[in-house]
Formats: structure tokens, C-alpha cells, sequence
């Protein structure tokens, strides 16, 4: 399968949402005026007494956080959602409709130290990380039938706090995006009798302009319908429908791959990379799951440099999304840096 390119403008359509996304690669050729230096990037403590992610801090709220030494979660100070909300919905007409959502947020800390991202960590505390999402998916799951794990790093992206951390929220309903990828995934489950992400894996293996980084577990692309100049989405190769449901070679193999992907990031321009990062999976308490797979998405800003990002504005936020770089020449970029970080190169000199 060759999946249809153009050097003209043209559109891309994703297949989890129904949406679409203007490509157009000509513009990569039109003058820049932007700059693209290299930004210094402050030196970061082990620990900051300041921090109130670091262990043995105070928070906000008062409470003392532990002396932990390797993963630490704990409900969020300010919670975007409360567990004692009614499960009630009103409607005034089609117009006005509203329900209200019972939920929880927790935060989880990725290491006890200030100064790392999961891009610096090695696959053992990595591998921790994704113990600890599977272990409070889990738990979330008994309760909630959506379980959203995600990372926002960098204070681009609004992260408040530079320790390395992410945030789990859990909720009684399901959010729009989740939505409508089981909407999507359960069509063309219908009518393939296969799993979307199934075939589209192997699409893109057989294909492998678009592939990043690979092992026999996991698969990372910047999908063929990539917004974001640096998108990727990752996917398992053996079909797995929630976190928890991960084996322990592919929780391994998760470890490995996370760290090789996200070390491609900031090397690409030799900058801590900014991304949101979330896990989409099938809900919890159902069974009727066969057309899901587990998958995360990246969604980094950057474009040109460290400084250089896209804006969502104009045209993308009054008809659709656009880009200019293509997906194959932005998983190029991603595969031709190396795959060990920047600053240990540095460090060696």
C-alpha cells in the first residue's frame, strides 16, 4: 500500500476522527525572516526546596510530601473534577444541555529528582513510570469509566512546575476526543472485522517513509494525517486495548521506546522539546472493546527551533488544520539526530 502524496496542496484525512488537514509543502520553499538559535536553557537543581513536587516539599494545600525515591502520585491540589458531583444531565431545548461530571485528578511524579524528563531518564525508571500509569489506570478504572494519563512538558505547553511529572484524570463521562476515536475505530471495525490501528501499523511499517523509531512491540510515526509539525503517535504492534492490559515485554518494550522517541525530540534542535503528550485507550467497564487500540499521541508546538513554534490561528481556527512541512520530511528529521541525548554528548567533551 502507497498512501497517496502530492507536492501540491492537498488534504489529509484522519481516519480516528473523521477530520482533516490542509498540507501544504510548496510553502517550505517561501523566505524566513524568524530566528533559529540555539536557546541556553537555565541549570536545573537535583532538588528545590521551593518545589512543591520535589520529595520532603510542602504543597499548597499544606500537605508534606514523602521522601520518596522512585514514582510518587497524589490527588491534585486543585482538581479539575470532584468526586461528589450528582450524575445528573439537564436540558433546556436542543440548545442548552449540560451533565454534570464526577471525577478525580491525580498527579504523578516521574523521579524524585528536579532535574530530569523522561527524555534524560534511563529505561529501569522509565519503565516505573509506566508501572505506575498501568497501577492507577487500574485503580481509576474500577471507578471511572474514563482514564486520561497525559504529560505536559514545558512551560510552553503550561506546565507550572518544571519537575518531571504528569497528571491522570478519571471522570464518569467520556471526553469528546475519546469519543469520537471509538466512534471511528468501531466503523471500521464493522466493516474490516480488524482493528484500525491494527492495519494502519502495519501500513506504515510496510511503508516506513513516516516511521521515527520501531522495536518488535511498539511502533512510533508521525501520522500520515500529522497537525502538529512534530506529531507522532504510538502504537503497539500486538493489539492491547487499555494500560493496564500491557504485558511485561511490551511494558519493557514501552520503556525503551519511549526514551529512544522522546531523546530524538530534544536533540532535534538541542533543546528541552515541549509536548503534550496523552494515552487514549478503550473505556473501562465495558467489554465490548475488540475495535480499540491502546495508543498515545505527541503534540509537540515547535517548528523551526527552539524558538520557532506553529500557531493554531487564522485559517486553522475558522476552517481547519494546516501544515507545511509534510509528515515524511518531519519523520525524517526525527530519525537522521541521534539517539543519545544531547547533553550527555556535551557532557563528554
Amino acid at each position: 500500500m502507497n498512501p497517496p502524496t502530492f507536492p501540491s496542496p492537498h488534504r489529509r484525512r484522519n481516519p480516528l476522527t473523521g477530520s482533516w488537514v490542509l498540507v501544504s509543502a510548496h510553502r517550505t520553499d517561501r523566505p524566513w525572516l524568524g530566528k533559529t538559535e540555539r536557546v541556553d536553557v537555565p541549570v536545573v537543581p537535583r532538588h528545590d526546596p521551593a518545589c512543591h513536587l520535589c520529595p520532603g516539599a510542602r504543597r499548597a494545600s499544606g500537605e508534606r510530601n514523602p521522601d520518596y525515591s522512585g514514582t510518587f502520585t497524589f490527588t491534585n491540589d486543585f482538581p479539575a473534577m470532584l468526586p461528589d458531583a450528582l450524575p445528573e444531565r439537564a436540558a433546556c431545548g436542543d440548545l442548552f444541555q449540560a451533565e454534570a461530571v464526577a471525577g478525580t485528578c491525580r498527579v504523578v511524579c516521574f523521579s524524585p529528582r528536579h532535574d530530569l524528563a523522561l527524555s534524560q531518564m534511563d529505561d529501569a525508571s522509565i519503565e516505573a513510570v509506566v508501572a505506575t500509569w498501568m497501577e492507577e489506570a487500574a485503580a481509576l478504572g474500577a471507578v471511572y469509566p474514563s482514564v486520561q494519563v497525559f504529560e505536559n512538558r514545558g512551560a510552553t505547553m503550561g506546565a507550572s512546575n518544571p519537575h518531571p511529572h504528569g497528571q491522570i484524570w478519571a471522570g464518569s463521562s467520556i471526553p469528546s476526543s475519546t469519543e469520537a476515536e471509538d466512534h471511528h475505530q468501531l466503523v471500521y471495525w464493522r466493516k474490516k472485522g480488524r482493528p484500525l490501528l491494527t492495519d494502519y501499523v502495519e501500513a506504515e511499517t510496510g511503508d516506513g517513509t513516516r516511521v521515527v523509531v520501531a522495536d518488535e512491540e511498539w511502533v512510533a510515526v508521525v501520522p500520515y494525517w500529522a497537525v502538529w509539525p512534530f506529531e507522532t503517535l504510538l502504537v503497539p504492534r500486538r493489539p492491547v486495548r487499555r494500560l493496564p492490559e500491557l504485558d511485561p515485554a511490551a511494558r519493557r518494550s514501552l520503556a525503551r521506546i519511549l526514551h529512544r522517541l522522546l531523546v530524538r525530540y530534544d536533540n532535534l534542535f538541542c533543546h528541552p522539546f515541549p509536548y503534550s503528550m496523552g494515552w487514549h485507550g478503550a473505556p473501562f467497564g465495558t467489554d465490548e472493546a475488540e475495535h480499540w487500540v491502546l495508543h498515545a499521541h505527541f503534540y509537540p508546538p515547535l517548528l523551526r527551533s527552539a524558538t520557532i513554534r506553529k500557531f493554531m490561528v487564522g485559517y486553522e481556527l475558522t476552517a481547519e488544520a494546516q501544515r507545511d512541512l509534510t509528515p515524511e520530511e518531519a519523520a525524517r528529521r526525527l530519525r537522521d539526530v541521534p539517539e543519545r541525548h544531547y547533553l550527555a554528548i556535551t557532557d563528554e567533551r
